[in-house]
């Protein structure tokens, strides 16, 4: 039987935004690649709590599996490696954080992720797609890439991804700073050459876990899995990753 990866897409991604990648992996492993609460064929799916998120990742497959996860939906992956332990044999993060691990930073990005879907639920989804692509972490997107990411997002509404903002924005989310050394499984992190904010994350990251593998790819920004989505497929088909401290790639 094939292996079972689970992949979780980004803030204002569905799971459609995988079909590149799902395309590379052909038939070496059984992929599944859900609408996450508040986006796609969600977007009415409620509550849009973590642990609710959580559950929908754990009645996906009765198998163990491999989690990816890209922003957004990195962040959901680290909680739920958490939670569901010995069920995840390796966990693949592109563009990730922990989360913000000082309190006020914290509450100052809540407030700022209210105003945003406050923001979102006065515009139409054409009108906030158009201004999401100008978000300065997506630049230098290719056209073809912007194309296919517009199209993404209006699979959306603005009521579910106001509503996942709120409910899973990085301010609403705890900080897993404290607990990356209770991750037992392989991780590898994905960030862009491009993605300054990202790539210190990462190399933070690195230092606090135990078996990680630390990718970073050239030329290309936060969305590695749209930019270059044959490097995500070479990291799931790849071998194991060994006990190390990180390194770039």
């Amino acid at each position: 039987m094939a292996p079972t990866v689970v992949l979780l897409h980004g803030f204002t991604n569905t799971g459609a935004s995988w079909e590149p990648v799902l395309a590379a992996l052909g038939e070496r492993y059984r992929a599944i690649a859900p609408d996450i609460r508040g986006h796609g064929s969600a977007s009415r799916a409620r509550p849009l709590t973590l642990d609710a998120v959580i559950g929908d990742v754990a009645v996906l497959t009765q198998d163990r599996f491999t989690l990816v996860g890209y922003s957004l939906g990195g962040r959901i992956a680290l909680h739920a490696a958490l939670a569901l332990r010995r069920r995840v044999e390796r966990l693949v993060l592109i563009g990730a954080s922990p989360g913000i691990a000082d309190p006020a930073q914290r509450a100052a990005r809540r407030a700022a992720d209210e105003r945003l879907a406050a923001e979102i639920e006065a515009a139409t989804i054409e009108e906030f797609a158009t201004r999401w692509a100008a978000t300065p972490v997506l630049e230098g997107q290719s056209p073809e890439v912007k194309a296919a990411a517009h199209a993404d997002r209006l699979r959306s509404t603005p009521a579910g991804l106001a509503a996942a903002r709120r409910g899973r924005g990085t301010g609403a989310l705890p900080s897993l700073w404290e607990r990356l050394g209770e991750l037992s499984m392989p991780v590898v992190l994905i960030v862009g050459e491009r993605d300054e904010k990202f790539r210190a994350i990462g190399q933070r990251m690195a230092r606090e876990l135990s078996r990680v593998e630390l990718v970073v790819v050239a030329d290309i920004g936060h969305a590695v899995h749209l930019e270059a989505p044959e490097r995500i497929t070479a990291q799931l088909i790849g071998g194991e990753v060994t006990p190390a401290r990180g390194a770039d790639r």
